[in-house]
């Protein structure tokens, strides 16, 4: 990746798509992936690996499916959580968000089981930097 500080606030602001990560840099074998959201994203979860949020700017809501029930857990800006692998997950942002996500290099943005995908969302497993 680069050798030099990249400063989020500008890699952010050189790309619109929304639920459309971008791949900052990595570490070992893992992402570190920033996005815009807005609305809501699809129900999924990642049979084999956790997923890790820090919220960037607004307010990220994640919704979990758990064995207890249903609950929305509510990140604002600054706020980090982790979701434990295998469980269904929606993450929503009604009033949009910038988040950074920190996951296994080819894990997929809609997991390994999920809902249909919707048209706003971008079923990959990371785009680099730039494009």
């Amino acid at each position: 990746m680069n050798s030099l500080p990249i400063p989020l606030d500008e890699a952010l602001a050189s790309f619109d798509a929304l639920w459309s990560p971008r791949i900052v840099t990595r570490v070992n074998d893992y992402d570190v992936r920033i996005a815009k959201v807005h609305g809501d994203h699809v129900w999924h979860a990642h049979d084999d690996t956790d997923e890790f949020f820090l919220v960037l700017d607004g307010e990220l809501h994640i919704s979990l499916r758990e064995p207890d029930g249903e609950r929305t857990v509510v990140l604002p800006r600054g706020s980090v959580f982790t979701v434990p692998r295998g469980t269904e997950h929606r993450p929503s942002a009604p009033d949009g968000a910038a988040i950074l996500m920190f996951e296994p290099t080819g894990t997929p943005t809609v997991g390994d089981r999920h809902d249909e995908i919707p048209a706003h969302v971008d079923a990959t497993t990371g785009h680099t930097l730039g494009t």
